[in-house]
């Protein structure tokens, strides 16, 4: 696995360390890499949501399409067990 050396400020560093006695973390490096992890995903998301509205944008749905989506909806909607 590899290291990662950053410096942060001494008030984030307390408020972790405090995450950490309360046992919400367990150590320091779990915080930092959980919120990498959680960072990454949400800009990886983000960029996907950008790419989706990119798409829709050059190449919209017809009105044809949009209306076998609402059929469809309806459909499934009249046969849920409500």
């Amino acid at each position: 696995m590899a290291q990662l050396v950053t410096r942060v400020g001494e008030t984030l560093v307390d408020r972790v360390d405090s995450l950490v006695a309360a046992g919400l973390l367990a150590s320091r490096s779990e915080a930092v890499r959980l919120a990498l992890e959680d960072l990454v995903e949400r800009l990886e998301r983000e960029e996907i949501g950008r790419q989706i509205v990119d798409a829709y944008t050059r190449m919209p749905q017809t009105d044809e399409e949009i209306r076998g989506v609402d059929e469809a909806f309806e459909q499934m909607l009249a046969e849920e067990s409500w």
